[in-house]
């Protein structure tokens, strides 16, 4: 079972934002991500419990940050309710998309779990439902995942497959790259693992759940595929 500590800081000016200490785990159901987030100064500043099935479909997640807590999962879509620091009031929500997103890396290694890519296989696009600090404020976006590089490395305890993926914002054109190695983020935009207590865990071989429906889309410009249920169109 990984533990470890990622830091957190800004994609774009590398302002320090704090340390994700962590633990997860494959089980008989799927996986399970559970964090404590430190701010820059060490004071408690949140936390993350991710729970996926075997398909990779978020079964729960509970965030909280600055007294705003969210608890959703993957039901019409993805539904959740937002309630406010002083617990009077709830908002619920409910989109039609594919997952959860966030700061927090486990969001990375639940996508690339969801999607179950190829290395040359057309990009994927999957609707995401992201939470923003520090209110944890919802908001809808589109990307596309593409696996661009798969590759073992030799270490001390065997074998240990790096991914590559390259990941696209379609609302700006952005482009940034992520590693991923079984269930632990090597490296990505704001994020760094600074310590691990294990080796990343492997997960079992389930066949793709949404990647198997995936349906062309674009304009007829460079492949990429959409993520949609096996038998049925993709959400655009």
């Amino acid at each position: 079972m990984p533990r470890g500590r990622y830091s957190l800081h800004d994609p774009h000016d590398h302002t320090p934002l704090g340390d994700e200490h962590f633990q997860c785990a494959p089980g008989p159901s799927g996986w399970r991500y559970v964090s404590q987030i430190t701010a820059p100064s060490g004071d408690h500043a949140g936390s993350v419990d991710l729970a996926l099935d075997e398909l990779g479909r978020p079964i729960r997640v509970e965030l909280h940050a600055a007294g705003w807590q969210v608890r959703g999962a993957a039901l019409d879509g993805v539904t959740w309710v937002r309630t406010d620091p002083t617990g009077a009031h709830a908002t619920e929500g409910n989109v039609r998309a594919h997952a959860f997103t966030g700061t927090s890396p486990a969001f990375l290694v639940a996508i690339s779990r969801l999607l179950r890519l190829t290395p040359g296989s057309p990009a994927t696009r999957v609707r995401l439902v992201a939470f923003t600090d520090p209110v944890l404020a919802p908001r809808t976006l589109d990307q596309s995942w593409a696996l661009v590089n798969s590759e073992a490395h030799a270490t001390d305890n065997g074998p240990l497959t790096v991914d590559e993926y390259q990941v696209s914002a379609l609302d700006t054109g952005e482009r940034h790259t992520v590693h991923i190695a079984g269930d632990v983020v090597l490296a990505a935009p704001g994020i760094e693992l600074e310590d691990l207590e294990s080796p990343p865990s492997a997960f079992p071989d389930v066949p793709p759940h949404y990647a198997g429906g995936a349906k062309p889309v674009g304009d007829g410009g460079d492949e990429e595929r959409e993520v949609g249920e096996e038998g049925e169109e993709g959400e655009d």
